[in-house]
């Protein structure tokens, strides 16, 4: 540590990693879906292999990002009519 510099207080040091760390999770979160439909395409894994309740995560989660997908083609085909 330079001689200039202030040490960080311990108790703000752990409350910027859990930020940190809870940050990184939607990331992860999007790589472990990635991996899993990877996966499944490969034919290394069954959906049905998942427990029912991973089961019904995951396809809210497609389901979701489907309908979010939709709508962001619609507002740039909307976009397009105004330009």
């Amino acid at each position: 540590m330079l001689p200039d510099e202030d040490p960080v207080p311990p108790q703000q040091a752990d409350q910027q990693g859990q930020r940190e760390l809870a940050d990184s999770d939607s990331g992860l979160a999007r790589v472990t879906e990635d991996l899993i439909d990877i996966l499944i395409l490969r034919g290394l894994i069954q959906f049905t292999d998942f427990p029912p309740a991973a089961q019904a995560k995951l396809l809210s989660r497609r389901q979701t990002r489907a309908t979010l997908s939709r709508r962001l083609r619609l507002l740039d085909e909307h976009g397009d009519e105004t330009l």
